[in-house]
Order: C-alpha cells, then structure tokens, then sequence
C-alpha cells in the first residue's frame, strides 16, 4: 500500500504545480467546462500512467533493489527540476474541439511529465506497480478534474509559488533518497 499512496502523493502535486493542469483549466475554460474534456481528462491520466507503470515494471527486472531506491530519488530529483525549468505553456489561440487530439495531448504529457516519471520508478521500486498506477492515475487525475471545474480560476491560485514550493519538496526528497539508497541516512 505505501506505493499505492506516495504515488498518489507525489502525482498530485506534481500535477498540480505542472503544465498539464494549466492546460486543461485553459481548455476548460474555452470549452466551457464540456463533459468530453473531463472524460479526456480521466482517459489521458489512465492511459498515460498505465504506459507508465508497464516502462516500470519492465525496468524492474533489469534493477538491482539499491538501483531502484536511485531510480526513485533520480525522479524525485528531475521532477523538481522539471517543475522548476518548464514555465506555463502557451494559453491555445483557437482551442482543439477534438477529443482524440486532447486526450492524446493530455496522455503524453502525463506519461513525460514529472507525474509518469514518478509512477514509473515507484511501479519499478514498489515490486507492486499496479498499486503505484492506481496511486498515480487518482492522484493525477483528481488535480486535472479540480483545473477542469476552476477553470479560469485556476489561475488565480499562487501556482507559482506552488510550483517553486513543489520543486523544492521533490528535490530535498530527491536528495534524502539518494543519501538513503547510498546508506549515508540512518
């Protein structure tokens, strides 16, 4: 079950203070909130994050356990960066009505955002990596359906400082992992 909740915790606010979030408030917003982006929504956060999990449970059988636990603080560590690097993206001038096109956005940057970087080393460190999908997949997807139903409001949070205050989270847990794996922490 531990897989099961830090992905969970570590989707969501990686998600939060992430592009994908932003995007989906914008397109809620120009779509007025339409039902076929949330179904998007869920069907990105289950696509992108199974393909996830399937790349770390594949990677699993390649590792040794002390090469999981750096796989784990190696994405803890370049998921802050990420979030600290990637600025918004770009508000859409003339918003996609296509459901495959935003489902297919949405997927992919789910699974090559921080959000699947996580669910992937925790599916190859748990040994269980269903559990760090579904983890991830609720985490993920809850934080898009919150952008979705604030839509233009979204913006209005601090995400900013979110996103540095995120960043600044998974780094130390990055580096608190990485002195773990090493055996240089208790």
């Amino acid at each position: 079950m531990p897989s099961f909740f830090l992905a969970l915790l570590a989707t969501a606010l990686a998600t939060v203070g992430g592009r994908e979030a932003l995007r989906v408030a914008r397109l809620a917003a120009a779509l007025r909130q339409s039902m076929a982006l949330l179904a998007a929504c869920w069907l990105a956060a289950a696509g992108g994050l199974a393909l996830a999990v399937w790349i770390g449970a594949g990677v699993a059988g390649w590792l040794h356990p002390d090469a999981k636990a750096m796989l784990v603080a190696l994405a803890l560590l370049l998921a802050g960066l990420e979030l600290l690097m990637l600025g918004a993206p770009p508000k859409p001038a003339e918003p996609t009505r296509s459901f495959g096109a935003i489902a297919l956005v949405l997927a992919a940057g789910q699974l090559t955002g921080s959000g699947g970087l996580l669910v992937m080393a925790l599916a190859a460190w748990s040994g269980i990596p269903a559990l760090a999908g579904a983890g991830g997949m609720i985490g993920g997807a809850a934080v898009l359906t919150a952008a979705w139903a604030m839509a233009d409001d979204w913006e209005r949070l601090p995400l900013r400082s979110i996103r540095r205050t995120t960043a600044a989270l998974l780094i130390a847990a990055g580096v608190a992992a990485a002195l773990a794996a090493r055996g240089l922490l208790g």
